[in-house]
């Protein structure tokens, strides 16, 4: 081979290598436009969707109200009630219920089967019709009848319970977890005992007679004719311990507390609180047909069943006394369930209801003694209280300074001497009489004396004193609460403030603070001093 012949080879071999090279580029640039058309088109097809997705008429949702065949529904939607066919597409058929949420198409066909969005509106049961359907009351106390979805037929429905609805399609689908009783009671067994309650050991011993022995010997009743009493009336002045006599009457007999804060009830609506005795009631009745007890506590009863006619509040009264009259004695028998008022105004209940047959056992709890004053002091300044230690040992033990501490406390409370004047009463006739603090003790006043006392004894303990509830503590402790409540007389009203008090007797017609004058006075001569 010539050099000729092999400088043409290898400029072949040249020129082959750059081809090859020039192919291999062009089958990468080849790639990369297939690449970016196969996106291209991928993104065509998703616009040509989103387009066609765009351009299809929206749909309605609806609410089933029926099921006449196979294929077919009655659907309510945006007002109307329509019989609509069935999609072939719908796969959750099982769902095709009444009271079930559905998409509706243009063409008034079901597409699907949707979950309700949770918002409705709100209907209290009045009453189960039958297995489909019930009596319900909207907001403004319109009485409906709709029909219940599947998930609500099988269930019970009480009166009150409150559902989810639509008014239009009159159709309720799910059940709501409150109910107005639920609201206004506290259903439990309250902790309180009769060991925590002092001073009351006779009228203890009439309301478990009332209470307990029928529940706890009914055998005995019921072989000597006699029927448990249906109400029991707590009345007497404040803080003497009806609210807890009440919640130890529930735990002694083990019963359910339906606890019914009067002024809670009381509704500005016409028949609204008298709907509200019937739930309460009706839901007293439901738990003791399973024989357990109910105890129906009216709270401050005086401000829900005054007499009627008195012209003291509104007419109200008028509709809500005869309400409770017909659940404690109407034809609807009250078993296993015993109602008890507490009020500090007995005078102003409806006579109807303290009449015997209705609240018939009608117990005082009045202020107490010197000897009740010392156990309830006792019940809050124990043994177990925290004392001083110095003064112990002084007294002879911690009992022995206990003891001494709440009877010298007790004596200073119930002194009949100038700085325990409370106030001065001018009666009817024209006599007067002048009251002291220990005449307007009660077990809350004794209460708040011990958890004065205490704190004092922290307070001293903190600031690097000695520790324990030293006789100084509980002494100051009792001249602090005279103080505090030696100005709440309320000398505008004189015979309201006695009957509310507690006093009973001659008619009041005037009233005059001593206390807060004695202190005026002292202040006054200290100025000038």
């Amino acid at each position: 081979m010539t050099d000729e012949d092999a400088h043409r080879l290898e400029m072949a071999e040249r020129r082959l290598a750059q081809a090859r090279t020039d192919a291999r580029a062009l089958a990468q640039h080849n790639d990369k436009l297939n690449a970016a058309l196969r996106e291209a088109r991928s993104q065509l097809v998703a616009l040509r969707d989103e387009v066609a997705a765009l351009a299809v008429p929206p749909q309605q949702f609806g609410i089933v109200t029926g099921l006449p065949e196979a294929g077919l529904a009655d659907v309510h939607v945006g007002g109307r009630l329509l019989r609509a066919a069935v999609a072939p597409e719908v796969v959750e058929v099982e769902r095709l219920d009444v009271g079930a949420g559905v998409l509706v198409n243009e063409a008034h066909v079901v597409v699907a089967v949707v979950d309700h969005r949770g918002a409705g509106e709100l209907v209290r049961v009045r009453e189960r019709l039958d297995a489909t359907s019930a009596l319900v009351a909207g907001s403004n106390d319109e009485e409906l009848v709709v029909a219940l979805a599947s998930g609500l037929r099988d269930g019970e429905l009480t009166p009150g319970e409150s559902l989810l609805a639509d008014r239009r399609a009159l159709v309720a689908w799910a059940s709501v977890a409150r109910t107005d009783v639920e609201e206004l009671t506290l259903e439990e067994v309250p902790d309180v005992t009769w060991a925590d309650i002092g001073g009351l050991g006779e009228q203890i011993a009439q309301v478990r007679d009332a209470v307990e022995l029928p529940f706890r010997h009914r055998e005995l009743f019921t072989e000597f004719g006699l029927a448990a009493p249906k109400g029991v009336l707590l009345y007497g002045p404040p803080g003497c311990g009806k609210t807890m006599v009440a919640k130890a009457v529930a735990n002694s007999a083990g019963s359910s507390f339906l606890n019914i804060k009067g002024p809670e009830l009381l509704n500005k609506y016409v028949g609204e609180t008298e709907r509200q005795i019937r739930l309460t009631f009706a839901r007293a009745r439901e738990v003791a047909e399973a024989g357990r007890p109910v105890i129906v506590f009216f709270d401050e009863m005086d401000s829900l069943f005054r007499t009627r006619g008195s012209g003291v509040s509104s007419d109200v009264e008028s509709t809500i006394v005869p309400q409770l009259l017909a659940e404690i004695d109407g034809v609807e028998a009250l078993a296993n369930v015993i109602v008890i008022g507490a009020t500090n105004r007995e005078d102003l209940i409806d006579p109807a209801i303290l009449r015997p047959g209705r609240l018939d056992v009608k117990i005082r709890l009045d202020r107490p003694s010197r000897e009740g004053a010392a156990e309830i002091l006792g019940l809050s300044l124990t043994s177990d209280t925290p004392w001083n230690q110095a003064e112990a040992d002084a007294a002879g033990s911690q009992a022995a300074l206990r003891a001494s501490v709440i009877a010298e406390a007790v004596a200073d409370l119930y002194a009949e001497v100038a700085r325990n004047e409370f106030v001065e009463v001018t009666y009817a006739s024209g006599q007067r009489e002048v009251l002291y603090v220990g005449d307007f003790a009660s077990g809350a006043m004794l209460a708040n004396i011990a958890a004065r006392a205490k704190k004092a004894a922290i307070k001293e303990l903190l600031d690097g004193g000695e520790r324990g509830v030293r006789r100084a503590h509980v002494l100051a402790a009792v001249r602090a609460e005279v103080e505090q409540n030696e100005d709440l007389p309320n000398t505008t009203n004189p015979d309201d403030w006695a009957k509310l008090s507690g006093r009973r007797g001659e008619r009041i017609v005037f009233l005059r603070t001593l206390a807060g004058g004695r202190r005026d006075g002292l202040r006054a001569l200290e100025g000038g001093a």
